[in-house]
């Protein structure tokens, strides 16, 4: 028997980043959106006496909100590896502030001290936010040249308002 062995396919250079029309200007808009929203987080009312859940509202929360719009990354989005692998992308959020997000219901519903708008305002931020990253991770070029991205800052400025 004679084993003939192959070449090795040299493995395909990553081909450069090139932003989409619109890219720089549709994440101006994000990071201007996810500043006000947080603005607007940081002037809920707070409880008869401060709880470590408004404090983490205030705080925490608001500066991730603020962070992961300012953060949104097209080219981290959803690929498959020279050796076939998927990968996951992200969107640009790390996964802490994703967390945070993710807890936004739990605090939520201990917040009796915000009133029912608030709370569902509150989720709606939180929701929108995890949404943009989402968007831009699973296909960035709806999510920039088809305006998906400025629709859902359009909501995210909604919910805040």
């Amino acid at each position: 028997m004679t084993i003939s062995h192959l070449p090795a396919d040299p493995v395909p250079a990553v081909p450069p980043y090139e932003p989409w029309e619109g890219e720089a200007a549709a994440l101006a808009v994000a990071a201007e959106a996810g500043r006000r929203a947080a603005v607007w987080v940081r002037a809920l009312p707070a409880p008869p006496s401060p709880t470590p859940g408004w404090v983490w509202l205030v705080g925490d929360l608001a500066q991730a909100i603020e962070d992961a719009m300012a953060a949104l990354d097209p080219q981290d989005c959803d690929r498959m590896t020279p050796d076939g692998r998927v990968v996951e992308g992200t969107g640009g959020m790390r996964p802490v502030t994703r967390d945070m997000l993710d807890t936004v219901p739990c605090v939520v519903a201990d917040a009796d001290w915000l009133t029912p708008d608030q709370q569902m305002r509150l989720l709606a931020v939180a929701s929108a936010v995890t949404g943009a990253a989402r968007l831009l991770a699973n296909d960035p070029g709806s999510a920039i040249l088809h305006g998906l991205l400025a629709r859902l800052c359009a909501a995210l400025d909604h919910a805040a308002a």
